[in-house]
């Protein structure tokens, strides 16, 4: 979750490195922050864990409770639970299994949080390439699995919002509308897809809560927070959501001009954690690319959570295991510098 992960006891930069960020623009002392007490601040850690998964009919589930354990989730933690499960829904392409978090990964998701005794889980999504969400649930086979296994889902373009302080402070936005659903359940959860993005470089389990925002309020694609700034905005809503579990489906993701245009890549792997810095850091690695080049990431670590690699404790595989670069498209200026030897 981007809720206070564990802590040891150094500090990540150098100190050359803080003095640098200190001298330029004020660095952390315009935070109210002084240098010695960052110093002196325990670092923050996660863990991470990576399933394999060559193919969809795995069961999926399973591999989702094996997380779950390695990561310490108990029943006693999720009993009596009400989960709010957050896919990623683009493009109403069914044959497509590139472009949105698969429906038998929404499936496997909820089957696992009820087992462990959850009260209700729903799934909820603001698509923000189509204003007919509808379509995009039927095109996409995730309305089969919804209607198939009982399933709630809730409209969040369209949906009630909340106004909530922004707890970010990227942005110029004082205050953020969320859908009134996210005050209604214990957990949200992002059912992110591992995918390279044409303006952020890859979009993982952060960029996902764009979706989240009202369309109602925010329009299409979402421009109000395009306008305020894609790296700020993804801060702003997750500092302020505070989501407690991320799963990446990575068994087949997108490499190229994503988040639409891209190639099919299969990776097999479910990425998952509490902490979303950390899981999308370990995404990045798994997919050739250096976390620390990617913005939001670069500004969440030590904030929001981890990016560093050893401050991020594996379970499951090795990322290195299933390491499977991502092509990258070098004319596109957000993916210029992602690969480096440096993961």
């Amino acid at each position: 979750m981007i809720t206070p992960p564990t802590h040891t006891g150094q500090p990540t930069l150098s100190r050359r490195q803080l003095l640098q960020a200190c001298l330029v623009g004020g660095g952390l002392a315009v935070s109210g922050f002084s240098l010695l007490h960052w110093l002196a601040a325990p670092r923050l850690t996660a863990h991470t864990f990576i399933g394999h998964a060559e193919t969809y009919n795995t069961d999926l589930a399973n591999l989702i409770r094996q997380g779950f354990q390695e990561l310490g989730i108990t029943p006693l933690e999720i009993k009596g639970k009400r989960i709010l499960l957050k896919p990623n829904l683009v493009e109403p392409h069914q044959s497509l299994s590139h472009i949105n978090t698969h429906p038998l990964v929404v499936r496997g998701t909820v089957e696992a949080f009820l087992s462990l005794g959850a009260t209700s889980v729903v799934v909820g999504e603001g698509p923000g390439h189509r204003h007919d969400t509808l379509l995009v649930l039927e095109e996409s086979g995730l309305a089969d699995v919804l209607y198939e296994d009982h399933i709630s889902f809730r409209d969040l373009n369209t949906m009630e919002g909340v106004v909530m302080p922004n707890l970010g402070g990227q942005t110029r936005m004082a205050s953020l509308t969320l859908p009134r659903i996210v005050k209604e359940v214990d957990w949200v959860v992002s059912l992110a897809k591992m995918k390279t993005h044409h303006w952020a470089g890859a979009t993982l389990s952060m960029k996902n809560f764009f979706g989240v925002m009202p369309g109602n309020y925010y329009g299409w694609p979402k421009n109000v927070l395009h306008q305020a700034g894609i790296p700020q905005s993804i801060l702003d809503i997750n500092a302020t959501l505070k989501p407690q579990f991320a799963i990446v489906d990575g068994i087949i993701g997108m490499e190229g001009d994503g988040p639409i245009m891209g190639t099919p890549v299969q990776s097999g792997v479910l990425v998952m954690g509490r902490n979303l810095p950390a899981v999308d850091a370990t995404c990045c690695r798994i997919m050739g690319i250096n976390p620390d080049k990617i913005e939001y990431l670069r500004k969440a670590d030590q904030w929001l959570g981890p990016i560093h690699e050893s401050l991020i404790e594996q379970r499951g595989e090795s990322w290195r295991s299933v390491h499977r670069p991502f092509a990258l498209v070098p004319e596109i200026p957000a993916h210029q510098g992602l690969r480096s030897s440096k993961l």
